[in-house]
């Protein structure tokens, strides 16, 4: 298996936690009262796997070794990649702050919410495009079977540390109950 390709499936389940982002934001700003309960599980979804297992992955093992087989680091692909992730870590804390503040009553927090979940989807959709259509094939093309299998390896390892055991089932089942709640429910009411 090719590291990229245990990093596109992590995509899948990210852009399937955005569009369950999307639908609670709603509901909050339509005033549920279990949505904010949602979110922050969606939040610690966005920290946990998407930040520290998924981008650690990146920013530790495959960005470095695509720089050491001569893919610059600034101004180009993996320069934007880390730029990004840093706009997307500041879109989770400001979703944590609005909501915050919408959990204490504060008009409007709630659509801003929603307004700051629509921004990060937007941010990640094309973010996740430009890796799977750019960057991995270029990775794909400058790994060799060796060193992959060394990545791969790698990637289990920061999984361990940075997720723990047991924690990655734990969030594909949370994503597959707000899934149920939240996109099925919607696509059975169209």
């Amino acid at each position: 298996m090719q590291p990229t390709e245990i990093l596109m499936t992590e995509h899948k389940a990210v852009l399937l936690s955005l569009g369950i982002l999307e639908e609670a934001g709603r509901a909050l700003a339509s005033g549920s009262a279990d949505a904010a309960q949602d979110l922050e599980q969606l939040l610690d979804f966005f920290r946990g796997f998407v930040d520290h297992c998924h981008h650690s992955k990146e920013e530790q093992i495959l960005f470095p070794e695509l720089v050491k087989r001569g893919v610059p680091q600034e101004g180009g692909p993996i320069g934007v990649m880390l730029s990004e992730h840093e706009a997307g870590r500041e879109h989770v804390r400001r979703i944590q702050a609005l909501l915050q503040a919408s959990q204490r009553g504060e008009a409007g927090a709630a659509d801003q919410v929603l307004a700051t979940i629509l921004s990060y989807r937007a941010l990640l959709e094309a973010h996740i495009g430009k890796e799977d259509r750019v960057l991995f094939p270029m990775a794909d093309r400058l790994l060799d079977s060796h060193r992959s299998e060394e990545l791969v390896q790698e990637f289990d390892r920061i999984e361990l540390e940075h997720v723990g055991q047991g924690k990655h089932e734990a969030y594909h089942q949370m994503l597959q109950a707000l899934q149920d709640r939240y996109l099925n429910k919607t696509r059975t009411e169209n």
